[in-house]
């Protein structure tokens, strides 16, 4: 640790609020710091006791006159800003307010949060907190926190946004034997959050990886550029609770409509290269695989089982989770066939028969293990008459010393396999009782594999024109509007080099004849109104009219259809544009999400985009590998590279134009929503055919 030692190995700890009596934040906080075994100086702060657990108690952490890097709170919510700022004064490094009582009570507690951040700000200190359990390190050792128990020493730091989710899952790891190298609650993350705290775990050697339990993202672009590069150190394991959808603000963008709060956090995620889980347990599942196992080198896992039907229900859930059984080698396949009886299973998974000694189950692991197409291996054993479960699991240990590959066990049963389960996890070795959570743990373990092997790709940018940009919105917002019109829409678009048709606003219907015969017949009309998104539904627009006669015609049937159906819609007037051929349908959109800001969506673009869900998402900016990627995940790409005889469409056309829009929402952040639906793709090239942009709100 560097930028946040002061947080884990203070030279001095002064607890203000200290107690004398038994059940007290203040009394917990102290004896645990005393009892947890901590070498530095320990100050108990309290005006009104004279000495606390032996130890001299000052009136005010002004009085120590003792170097102090790390101050304690727990006194109430409504003087700790002025403790702090006594804190401040005295030259105290850090301070982890433990008291309740700020923001998350309402509109006056956060009135003192920002009072309290402030004083932390004017004197230099950094905050952990307020409404948190505490802060241990097992190494130190400092448990300055009102855990009930101190936790076993590990290589695995833990953050929580919840105190309750912190003290419960301590509790339950003790009676795991699984070990922490550090805990930090993170409570209402006034100042320090997620961000800082896993930037500065990455330096830290002592915890191999790391765990967050999160309800939100603070600052979602520092966490996306600190976590990317911390997810090359060692593995960041995420629970994101709250995947509800039912406070997602309003949007009028498809991309808007698919593109939820959760499935944002789903996108960055997943582009960072964090593991997101769902569960508790598999939280600790895979810690506990990580932390224990080396991270595989390659692509095949190997299954070695004693009954068929487990190693069927293994081999199931290694598909689902998209990970390859391992091919065997000639090789390997001889070596097995050698060993093993005339009934047992040698290709992969490796059946040994319910009659397998621990000398069999050894031989046919040496054999799998020694093949260069295997890359980890989980080994399956169920109780049985002549089943040797110790013995067995000693065999195991040996291996795991000798190949530098992970090596996952599910040893199903109870009291016939209690023991040498127990006798594996205590090795290093992770034994679950069902295969599909060894599954799951070792497919995270490739999955992260991948991550770290990724080669990141330098951005793209293009030669566009900003002015033109800026000066469309300033006309847009000196209009009292946020939604672009159509012909600016086209303008902006165009001025970032995407292709577009021409188009221009007729005001009246002689207006609409002379732009129709300037442009060349046929022509689309379609309405042009801010508040009419989805023009087809009122009748708004009309194709491949091919005469000045049917031009007056449709203009004036149009505005009746409009007035109709939209009649407090503020129309400006009717877009003349110049029928194009018809091309395969695609979309590019982007929706501004509140945590992680511009979100990309590609997909089968057209009238039921939203009903097919065919999308991909990235937040931007993207490099052209990354547009690559968001691409082919769709069924879209599929369409592109040509079926049933179709030639392939232009590739690269497309993925400009994802690169295009990406650079578009990065440079100006007061885009909101953008919709290029549909994209008309082509063998040669692609022409954006409607675009629909909204901007944000102006800020007054």
């Amino acid at each position: 640790m560097t930028s946040l030692d002061f947080f884990f190995n203070p030279s001095g700890v002064a607890v203000i609020g200290a107690s004398r009596t038994r059940g007290k934040v203040g009394y917990e906080v102290i004896r645990n710091v005393i009892e947890c075994g901590y070498p530095g100086k320990v100050f108990p702060v309290n005006p009104n006791a004279k000495r606390i657990f032996g130890l001299t108690c000052y009136p005010s952490v002004e009085d120590i006159g003792e170097t102090v890097d790390l101050a304690v709170i727990t006194v109430p919510a409504r003087i700790v800003p002025d403790v702090v700022e006594k804190c401040g004064k005295a030259g105290v490094k850090g301070v982890v307010v433990i008291s309740a009582g700020f923001k998350e009570i309402g509109y006056e507690g956060a009135k003192l949060e920002e009072k309290l951040v402030s004083i932390v700000k004017e004197y230099g200190m950094r905050l952990l907190g307020p409404n948190v359990v505490g802060i241990i390190d097992t190494f130190t050792p400092l448990n300055a926190s009102f855990a009930a128990k101190t936790p076993l020493k590990g290589n695995i730091a833990f953050a929580s946004q919840s105190g309750a989710m912190l003290t419960s899952i301590l509790d339950w790891a003790l009676s795991e034997g699984i070990g922490f190298s550090k805990i930090i609650s993170l409570g209402n993350k006034a100042d320090l959050d997620e961000s800082d705290v896993i930037e500065a775990l990455a330096e830290d050697n002592k915890s191999k990886v790391i765990l967050l339990y999160l309800e939100d993202v603070r600052r979602g672009q520092r966490f996306f550029d600190v976590a990317k590069k911390v997810v090359k150190k060692k593995p960041v394991i995420v629970l994101k609770s709250g995947r509800s959808e039912a406070g997602a603000r309003a949007v009028s963008s498809h991309t808007g409509s698919l593109a939820g709060s959760d499935r944002a956090y789903n996108t960055a995620f997943e582009q960072i290269g964090v593991l997101r889980i769902d569960e508790v347990e598999d939280l600790f599942n895979l810690a506990v695989a990580f932390s224990k196992q080396p991270v595989p080198d390659g692509k095949g896992i190997a299954i070695v089982t004693n009954a068929g039907g487990p190693g069927i229900i293994a081999t199931d859930a290694c598909e689902r989770s998209g990970m390859k059984l391992a091919r065997f080698k000639s090789d390997t396949i001889e070596a097995l066939r050698s060993i093993l009886p005339p009934a047992a299973a040698i290709y992969n998974p490796v059946d040994v028969l319910g009659d397998a000694d621990d000398a069999r189950y050894k031989a046919a692991l040496e054999a799998v293990l020694n093949d260069s197409n295997v890359a980890g291996c989980l080994v399956i054993l169920t109780p049985q008459a002549m089943t040797k479960a110790m013995e067995t699991a000693v065999a195991l240990v040996e291996l795991g010393k000798i190949y530098r590959k992970p090596i996952l066990a599910s040893f199903m049963g109870g009291e016939e396999v209690l023991e040498a389960s127990k006798l594996l996890v205590e090795s290093g070795i992770p034994c679950y009782l069902f295969p599909e959570k060894a599954v799951k743990a070792l497919s995270s373990m490739f999955r992260y594999a991948k991550i770290i092997k990724k080669h990141e790709d330098e951005y793209v940018t293009f030669e566009v024109d900003k002015d033109l940009v800026k000066s469309v919105f300033k006309a847009v917002y000196g209009d009292r509007r946020v939604a672009l019109l159509a012909h600016e829409a086209f303008s902006v678009v165009r001025a970032y080099g995407i292709p577009a048709p021409r188009i221009a606003l007729a005001r009246s219907a002689d207006e609409a004849v002379r732009i129709a015969e300037k442009i060349g017949y046929p022509v689309a009309l379609k309405v042009a109104s801010p508040q009419i998104l989805h023009k087809t539904d009122i009748g708004g627009v009309v194709l491949n009219i091919s005469n000045a006669k049917d031009v007056r015609k449709e203009y004036y049937n149009i505005l009746s259809n409009t007035h109709k159906y939209a009649p407090q819609a503020n129309v400006y007037g009717v877009y003349v544009q110049r029928m194009v051929d018809q091309g395969k349908e695609f979309i590019v959109g982007m929706s501004r999400d509140l945590t992680w800001g511009p979100m990309l969506m590609f997909g089968l673009g057209g009238i039921y985009v939203n009903l097919l869900e065919d999308v991909s998402f990235r937040i931007a900016p993207v490099s052209r590998q990354e547009a690559i990627q968001m691409i082919s995940e769709t069924r879209a790409y599929r369409l592109i590279q040509g079926i049933r005889g179709e030639p392939p469409l232009d590739l690269d056309a497309i993925i400009d134009v994802v690169l295009r829009v990406s650079q578009l929402v990065t440079d100006f952040p007061n885009i909101n929503e953008i919709d290029i639906n549909p994209l008309f793709a082509y063998q040669k090239g692609c022409l954006a055919l409607d675009v629909k942009i909204t901007l944000k709100k102006m800020e007054v």
